[in-house]
């Protein structure tokens, strides 16, 4: 970066007793171009959700006794959430139990009459005809007792449905239903995200996933993942996220519509900061090589043109038009046309410059 003057001449009429015109130099900044290489950031909008993310329904049906946490609650894998009328199924367990008691009792003179007759028979007094018989009551009767503690069984479980416990830990979701509530097996009592990870569901267009096939990766998509860098999450208010994620998972399919891939980043929660739901942006950084930056200042826009004034050997500066690919930096801009290294132009003050001024150097 060096200053050169201009020297503008100052043309007035020259009477007797006038002294010469004096020059009045301007004063420019200009910048020899050299690529360089750069880390652009590229954002896409994203939407956080729990990876473990579990809606809590009842398995029974019943009145809704208790709810015994509260919205936005963090809660451990098997905390009672909620508490539903468990009479109905503690008498469907009782019945049971006597059934099975019963069952039993005729499993067992079954077996003293068959036992009974199989001796009988090997001594001739009783025939085959009542020996089968007594056989075939025996294994009905055996039949009938495992039935019955099928439905013993069955009736606990429905019994341990009247305690509703969270299946992973994480952050009680909304509670749309109240103590009280007639509640079914379709009915959603709330959501438990898993928060300990969380996934940053977002768009990825299908070129910059394309890149991949430029650093060596062949084959699945899955397979271009790990050629992509750690990435970063902004919330909506622009505070960055402390812990770094790693796209994880893209689908097999193109959106047709939009041209975008789904994707999922995935982010460690450890102080549970996320919650699902969040809105923010997933950042990107991608390495660019040999590209020209100038800065804003130096670029002169022009209806619907961007202009750069370019430094001639001959000290004079010319508009060239450029075509530029904006960044995060928010000083600097990035030419993709119009400029080569070892060019020279016009930074500070470009907007003054008119087509053919002399720059002295």
């Amino acid at each position: 970066m060096k200053w050169v003057m201009l020297l503008g001449a100052l043309v007035v009429l020259v009477s007797c007793g006038q002294e010469t015109p004096k020059v009045v130099p301007t004063s420019y900044e200009t910048l020899t171009i050299k690529k360089q290489d750069i880390v652009v950031p590229i954002k896409f909008s994203a939407k956080l959700k729990g990876q473990s993310d579990v809606t809590i329904t009842p398995q029974v049906s019943g009145q809704l006794m208790k709810i015994a946490v509260s919205e936005g609650q963090q809660v451990e894998r098997g905390t009672v959430l909620f508490v539903i009328d468990s009479r109905n199924a503690q008498l469907d367990l009782e019945a049971a139990e006597a059934n099975l008691l019963a069952a039993e009792a005729r499993e067992s003179s079954a077996k003293l009459e068959y036992e009974s007759n199989k001796n009988l028979y090997a001594k001739n007094i009783v025939s085959r005809y009542m020996l089968d018989n007594s056989e075939n009551n025996y294994k009905q009767a055996q039949a009938a007792v495992s039935q019955a503690r099928a439905a013993v069984s069955r009736s606990r479980v429905n019994l341990g449905f009247c305690t509703i416990t969270s299946p992973v830990a994480g952050i009680i979701g909304d509670i749309p239903v109240f103590a009280g509530d007639q509640v079914t097996p379709g009915t959603r009592l709330t959501i438990v995200s898993g928060n300990a990870m969380m996934d940053a569901q977002f768009s990825l267009p299908e070129a910059v996933l394309e890149n991949a096939y430029s650093m060596g990766y062949e084959g699945k998509i899955k397979d271009a993942l790990k050629f992509f860098p750690d990435v970063t999450f902004l919330m909506k208010n622009g505070t960055e996220y402390q812990y770094k994620g790693r796209i994880t998972r893209a689908a097999g399919v193109v959106n047709a519509t939009t041209g975008t891939i789904a994707c999922k980043a995935s982010f460690p929660n450890p102080d549970g900061i996320l919650y699902s739901g969040i809105q923010g942006t997933i950042v990107i950084p991608e390495d660019r090589q040999d590209v020209i930056v100038i800065p804003q200042n130096a670029l002169v826009r022009l209806q619907d043109r961007s202009l750069v004034y370019l430094v001639r050997p001959d000290s004079t500066a010319t508009a060239v038009t450029v075509t530029t690919e904006s960044f995060s930096s928010g000083q600097d801009i990035i030419v993709t046309s119009g400029l080569s290294e070892g060019d020279k132009i016009v930074t500070v003050g470009a907007n003054n410059v008119m087509e053919g001024q002399r720059v002295l150097f």
